[in-house]
Order: structure tokens, then C-alpha cells, then sequence
């Protein structure tokens, strides 16, 4: 896990796993957001099995999912939601951490 930190409330992060949840909860993010759609890959870890354990641990955690087409109005609309709903530092994740960093930068001229 490469973790990334962007600011005070917001970093990023390529694939997490669900046995990674207990570690982002003990460095201190208080939520997760996931910008990656599930089945990309094979081998990748569904939203659901990671939520599971994340709803466990107590961290709130939403799936805005950012695919081939880049990142949609309707997608930075939701992240600014899960900005102001959720607690911070948050975690963003998908395949590199790019997408979940374009989203965040999208979200500045909304939120100001």
C-alpha cells in the first residue's frame, strides 16, 4: 500500500485489500472512498468484501466509481457529498491512486 498524501484531510492510494483495513484505521483515516469499478481486474477485490470491513471498523467508506471515460460531473458531485458527510483524513483509492487524485482536484473550485 502507497500511500499518498495530498493534504490535511484528503490521500490517496493505488488497490487497498480488506486485510489493509485495519492499518488505514490504525494511521488514522477516519473514511475511504473508492474510485474504482469493480471487475477491472481479476484478481481485484470487490467494493462490497472491502466495505464489509470497513462498515466493521466503523469507517464510513462510499463507491464513486471513475472508469475508462474519466471522471464525470456526477462523480465529483458525489465526492464533494462524501467530503462534507464524511469525517477526515479521508482515503481515496483505485488502480494507481490517479483517479482518486483527479476526482479530489475536481472538487476544489466547488467546495472553494
Amino acid at each position: 500500500m502507497d500511500i499518498r498524501q495530498i493534504n490535511d484531510e484528503y490521500s490517496v492510494s493505488g488497490q487497498i485489500s480488506v486485510d489493509d483495513l485495519d492499518t488505514i484505521k490504525a494511521m488514522g483515516f477516519k473514511s475511504i472512498v473508492c474510485h474504482r469499478p469493480d471487475h477491472e481486474e481479476p484478481d481485484q477485490p470487490e467494493f462490497a468484501a472491502i466495505a464489509a470491513r470497513a462498515d466493521e471498523l466503523g469507517l464510513p467508506i462510499a463507491h464513486i466509481p471513475v472508469g475508462g471515460g474519466g471522471v464525470t460531473a456526477a462523480a465529483v458531485e458525489m465526492m464533494v457529498d462524501a467530503l462534507d458527510e464524511f469525517p477526515r483524513p479521508m482515503l481515496g483509492y483505485c488502480r494507481s491512486g490517479a483517479r482518486s487524485t483527479a476526482v479530489y482536484q475536481q472538487t476544489a473550485h466547488i467546495r472553494g
